[in-house]
């Protein structure tokens, strides 16, 4: 009898630990998870650029940066629209990335023998104005 009361106590004492262990590595996913999320930030900065190659060029090098998840630069708006994880790059790294293949950034200016690489196509002017809102706004003519 004393050895049916033992195994039934040690048998009790075995389910309660795995238990304990499969909660415990549940919590673990999830703060893992909650934290990845949390560290995903969005940012839209102006780029100089002329056409659809430009916005290859230009994506591709943003993307190319660790912990970028995804770069969408709009070739009319001369802005880039950028999702990366904070906790493998930061905002200065992606501007960096952009500049090194040849095209201004609202912080970092272009490499300039990367610029003079670049296609005639895609040779922008570095005067061009950047992070445009898109709408097409007329010229006020009414004082002439």
């Amino acid at each position: 009898m004393k050895r049916v009361i033992l195994s039934v106590a040690v048998m009790a004492s075995l389910v309660f630990t795995s238990c304990k262990n499969e909660t415990k590595q549940e919590k673990e996913t999830t703060t893992t998870e909650l934290s990845k999320e949390i560290a995903m930030a969005d940012i839209t900065f102006g780029v100089r650029g002329n056409c659809g190659m430009c916005k290859n060029t230009i994506e591709k090098a943003a993307n190319g940066v660790e912990g970028v998840a995804n770069a969408n630069w709009d070739v009319d708006k001369k802005k880039i629209d950028v999702s990366f994880d904070e906790a493998k790059t930061d905002v200065i790294a992606i501007h960096k990335a952009i500049a090194a293949s040849g095209y201004d950034t609202e912080k970092v200016a272009a490499n300039d023998e990367a610029y003079k690489g670049l296609p005639g196509c895609c040779q922008y002017d570095h005067e061009m104005p950047m992070n445009q809102s898109g709408e097409n706004k007329e010229e006020d003519h009414s004082n002439h």
